[in-house]
């Protein structure tokens, strides 16, 4: 299904997100996998290549079983050339009149010549390649989905060696990075397009292994769908050709290598459904285990200062254990089907080699004629087999899709193809009658509205969960309204494109996000044009500049890690200099100040409102020295704005619900008035 062009998110305007289905009928199993062939388009003439070498591999393979033939019969038994038991098919008659009249050491020299031919175009010489190599790359695998679904981005494989098998290998293997690079990076462009929202149910590390370990099915789908199809039945029919050419009146072993085709169906079939879920368990097992080591790793000073890495360890090595085990449980499943079918099958083969062995008994073929009959009796089956077993192979790669496009059907964040560009911001935002619920039904907003021009400093101060961090969500549309209005300059934000509105808006968050990258990396992410005493001077605003000029290499210090290497109050100042280095006409920051020392809160809150003159700043605080200097202050309580004004005429209210905050905060024991002035007491 497709999502909504204009959805802002799962959870944005009380909508509930999609749920997974666990389960996929045999149905949506061919929805899913004909979807996939969308993302081989691009690839299609590689595709065509590809078909056609695995048809050029065809025609020598099926010429392997002669030279052995030719040795038995005419070499070591010294038949003549002339006189066949059986005769030869017409591309072989012509060869095999070449040879006549020569010695027996004659036509081995032949012989040799051949096999050395096709020994260097594909790599294989005997009765059916089996002595010779085929061209195939993989990486080392593990035994549990993830390491099995990697190989499938990076293999390479061609039937034959050789030549042609190394150059079949070589374009196969790069078919195969180019197509799992498209499809992966297409989930990776979906997966940023999602709203902030998406994930507040969801582990990233879910995400994470959707996005490495799920994607390679396709490679695996796409390349049994086109080339079984094409290649199995072309070599039955070759096969069967050859042998009704040599052996037109014993068709048992033909027939019976057919049956080959329905007995796999018959097998399959009814435990295909059982294979697809097992499938569906084992990746999500693995995604658990990845969500798993994800979390443990990100929270790995809070795990280690609470002695935590005991329960840690053993909640990743059950889940790890989990993701093995029902890897096995597939396995399993695998190996039951491979058991039902071999029984029934050893009897065929069985009766084909009996068959074979009395006519060679009633001089009906020679020896050699042996050799060449079983020789193709397997050529068949092996590909009736693939034939017939391709709905039972097709069930891993459809739980793999099935979970790609589950997370690619989410409703995305898309503008409505009449949104215009968003002008440079000049007078402000207006909040009109606004209601916002979460999807579980639960209010976060109730009826609020506010004016905030530019030039202003505003903030929004409340208890927990009141709804503040939501009310500025609205602003840069990370959510939209289930009533009500946001307009800025007077302009419905629903009316123009996301992009044009989020360029103008810097939002710090309250958790500080820093990346692996060096300072000055860091405060360009919001304007990677910045010039270099931009990039200073909003370190000198945000308090960082003395610290960053401190480290050892200045701003061209690597952080680390989540910028492992600094303080909690070095990485917000720098949160604040990435975000005051964008010049947005408005600059929203969710409490701010909370892990500065006073002398540095001071000087901020002092930038705040020498940059405020220009800008329209919207502060998200608790700490009350942040906010005393704003322009209006909202009090948020229960999703609504319970008091509104300044930090005096607030205080001024004796019952109001903002000097009882304030009151909790400071608390009269501590020497302090409501006010902010020191008592003497």
């Amino acid at each position: 299904m497709s999502a909504p062009a204009d959805s802002a998110g799962p959870t944005a305007g009380g909508r509930a997100p999609m749920q997974e289905s666990e389960f996929l009928s045999n149905r949506e199993t061919l929805a899913v996998v004909a979807r996939a062939f969308r993302y081989v388009r691009p690839f299609r003439g590689r595709f065509f290549v590809k078909v056609g070498l695995m048809f050029a591999s065809l025609v020598p393979m099926l010429l392997l079983p002669w030279p052995v033939k030719i040795i038995i019969d005419n070499v070591i038994e010294g038949r003549p050339v002339t006189d066949p038991v059986r005769p030869y098919p017409a591309g072989v008659e012509a060869v095999m009149q070449l040879m006549a009249g020569l010695s027996p050491a004659e036509i081995l020299l032949a012989v040799i010549a051949a096999q050395t031919t096709l020994f260097l175009v594909i790599g294989a010489f005997g009765t059916s390649g089996s002595e010779g190599e085929t061209a195939e790359g993989y990486l080392a695998s593990g035994y549990d989905t993830a390491s099995r679904t990697e190989n499938e981005a990076n293999a390479g494989f061609s039937l034959t060696g050789g030549m042609l098998g190394l150059f079949d290998f070589r374009w196969t293997m790069r078919l195969t990075q180019s197509l799992n690079h498209h499809y992966r990076t297409q989930l990776f462009d979906r997966v940023q397009t999602l709203p902030m929202t998406a994930f507040d149910d969801e582990k990233i590390g879910d995400a994470v292994y959707r996005v490495m370990y799920d994607t390679p099915t396709i490679t695996n789908a796409c390349y049994r769908i086109l080339l079984t199809p094409m290649t199995a039945p072309l070599h039955i029919l070759l096969t069967v050709a050859i042998l009704s050419a040599v052996f037109g009146d014993q068709p048992v072993l033909v027939y019976s290598a057919l049956a080959f085709l329905p007995l796999s169906l018959l097998v399959t079939l009814p435990i295909a459904s059982t294979l697809r879920r097992d499938h569906g368990r084992s990746r999500k097992a693995g995604s658990t285990a990845t969500s798993t080591a994800e979390e443990g790793l990100s929270n790995i000073l809070a795990v280690q200062s609470l002695g935590g890495e005991d329960r840690q360890r053993d909640r990743y090595a059950q889940d790890s254990w989990s993701a093995f085990s029902r890897y096995r449980a597939v396995f399993r499943l695998s190996m039951l089907a491979f058991v039902a079918a071999a029984v029934p099958g050893a009897f065929i083969i069985g009766y084909a080699f009996l068959d074979a062995i009395d006519l060679v008994i009633a001089g009906a073929i020679s020896i050699g004629d042996f050799g060449l009959l079983i020789t193709y009796f397997f050529h068949i089956l092996t590909s009736a087999v693939s034939l017939g077993g391709l709905w039972f192979s097709l069930q891993g790669s459809a739980a793999g899709l099935h979970r790609v496009f589950y997370l690619m059907d989410l409703p995305g964040e898309g503008d409505d193809p009449a949104s215009r560009r968003l002008p440079r911001i000049q007078q402000g935002v207006e909040i009109e009658d606004v209601h916002f619920a979460y999807p579980d039904g639960t209010p976060a907003l109730r009826g609020v509205s506010l004016s905030a021009k530019i030039g202003q400093m505003v903030a929004f101060v409340g208890p927990a969960g009141a709804g503040k961090t939501t009310l500025a969500y609205l602003i840069p549309r990370f959510v939209d309204p289930d009533r009500g209005v946001v307009r800025i300059d007077g302009t419905d934000v629903r009316e123009v494109t996301r992009d044009s509105l989020r360029e103008q808006i810097a939002f710090v968050f309250q958790e500080t996000v820093l990346f692996d990258a060096t300072v000055e990396e860091n405060i360009r992410l919001a304007r990677p044009d910045a010039s270099p005493e931009l990039v200073q001077e909003a370190a000198r605003l945000a308090g960082a500049s003395e610290f960053i000029e401190a480290l050892p290499q200045g701003y061209a210090t690597p952080l680390g890690r989540a910028g492992g290497k600094l303080s909690v109050g070095q990485k917000q100042r720098l949160s604040l200099a990435r975000a005051l280095v964008r010049e947005a006409p408005i600059l929203i920051l969710d409490e701010p100040t909370s892990a500065l020392d006073p002398q540095t809160e001071i000087r901020f809150v002092e930038t705040l409102r020498e940059i405020s003159r220009e800008r329209l700043v919207v502060v998200i605080a608790h700490r009350l020295s942040t906010v005393r200097r704003a322009d209006e202050i909202l009090f948020v309580d229960q999703g609504e704005i319970a008091e509104r004004g300044t930090h005096k005429s607030l205080l001024a209210r004796p019952d109001g619900a903002y000097r009882r905050f304030v009151e909790m905060q400071s608390g009269r024991a501590s020497g302090e008035d409501p006010a902010g002035e020191e008592t003497d007491r």
